[in-house]
């Protein structure tokens, strides 16, 4: 995963967001084990206490469970993961809109857009 990280936003919630787009995407499962925080900081490029940053944050939020000894888990949790989804689905549509209106564009003129885009799509 590792990659170029923007300077706007802490390294850690950008991991934690990779991660959780992951969880929705469906590359990793409810109850998946995550790799270690040694693990993770090699494949990222980043301080391990980074990781353990975000590893933290996701369990402040609930989308990993850490079991001592065993290490971090995916959330077998449902609604916890189905939160995180509508979670993610606002921030593109709110970056999506702010990106629209940027360039000049009205409320109306985005839905237009959008059902035309959807409406030349095939199946």
């Amino acid at each position: 995963m590792a990659k170029d990280f923007q300077a706007s936003k802490p390294i850690y919630i950008q991991i934690a967001e990779h991660l959780s787009s992951q969880i929705v995407r469906g590359e990793m499962k409810a109850g998946d084990k995550l790799p270690s925080v040694r693990e993770m900081a090699i494949q990222s490029g980043v301080n391990p206490n980074t990781i353990q940053r975000t590893y933290s944050e996701m369990e402040r939020m609930g989308i990993v469970e850490t079991k001592r000894g065993q290490g971090t888990f995916v959330t077998e949790s449902e609604q916890v993961l189905q939160v995180v989804k509508i979670q993610l689905q606002t921030e593109i549509i709110g970056a999506f809109v702010q990106n629209m209106k940027e360039l000049g564009f009205s409320h109306e003129e985005m839905i237009q857009g959008l059902q035309k885009y959807f409406g030349g799509e095939q199946g």
